[in-house]
């Protein structure tokens, strides 16, 4: 173990995606003792890292030729092909044997054809999207659902340890994203659900607080709960979890169930609900405030 961990400490690390979630997963591992080297369009976040200990790559190439391996936290599919697959991308970059940990939350159909696009080149692709929001990757408690050969996992997982605490190889690669997709569906889900109950409360006159407080003990409470229910209650919309970005995810959701002939009618409302909200503006919210909706629906129906 002691050998394996000082191999990783000789690792040469790539961090790729600083944005709510990325920035602080790469300050943890800056904390931890790990050299990072640090790509992101954004300039002010690069700087911030910078500031931190870690040093730049001026493109995603420069970043992979300085790596043995490179983390990806990018919002959407296409980000993620461009960073690889693109001008200046990893794949201009790497050498064999690099291994690409994506950790962006995409459709499992992109992510085994990036892993075979990968492999023709001698490269290696793990799937690790994340789950815990923007707290949990700044407490580096994250939950990791990672998908990719068994061996290059356990190269790389003691630097997923400092980032996250519940690390799960769920199988073979685009196994972790599409573990991903499970999650978003019954975390947004939740959120539409707690909407529904806190709408009821509401207009029912009771106390929104001590309501929380009497279901969270029983077979209602859960993490989606205790995280979003304080942000309803101070109407604090800041993103730790934005519409747009899950509306993403939903609609991946979507897509995939599609591809299996399945129907998934709780996704899709709660899909229409986010394109709502994105219509009015709201896409940088975070997604508790899906009670927006609601809100709207009944203003609109002049029930308020």
């Amino acid at each position: 173990m002691k050998a394996l961990l000082q191999e990783v400490f000789n690792m040469r690390i790539g961090f790729i995606g600083l944005g709510i979630m990325g920035k602080p997963m790469a300050a943890n591992l800056l904390n931890a003792g790990y050299d990072l080297i640090v790509f992101d369009v954004n300039e002010r976040a690069t700087e911030e890292v910078k500031d931190l200990g870690a040093s730049t790559g001026v493109h995603a190439a420069h970043v992979a030729k300085e790596s043995d391996v490179i983390f990806t936290m990018l919002p959407k599919g296409e980000h993620v092909k461009s960073v690889l697959f693109g001008e200046n991308g990893i794949i201009e970059g790497a050498v064999a044997g690099t291994t690409v940990v994506d950790m962006s939350s995409i459709s499992p159909v992109d992510t085994r054809a990036f892993a075979d696009q990968l492999e023709d080149k001698g490269l290696s692709l793990i799937d690790a999207p994340v789950s815990g929001g923007e707290p949990r990757a700044i407490d580096g408690t994250l939950s990791f659902m990672v998908g990719g050969r068994k061996e290059k996992f356990e190269e790389v997982k003691p630097l997923l340890e400092v980032m996250g605490e519940n690390i799960v190889l769920v199988g073979e690669v685009g196994s972790g994203t599409t573990a991903k997709l499970a999650n978003q569906v019954m975390v947004n889900v939740n959120i539409a659900a707690m909407s529904e109950a806190f709408t009821l409360a509401a207009k029912s006159g009771i106390d929104l607080e001590k309501m929380y407080e009497a279901v969270r003990g029983g077979l209602a409470g859960s993490a989606v709960l205790d995280a979003k229910t304080p942000l309803v209650l101070e109407r604090n919309f800041k993103a730790g979890g934005r519409i747009d970005i899950n509306a993403k995810d939903l609609t991946n959701v979507i897509g995939t169930a599609e591809e299996l002939e399945l129907d998934l009618p709780l996704s899709q409302q709660v899909l229409h609900m986010f394109e709502r909200l994105i219509e009015e503006g709201k896409a940088g919210d975070d997604h508790a405030g899906l009670i927006q909706y609601y809100e709207k629906q009944f203003q609109t129906n002049g029930t308020l």
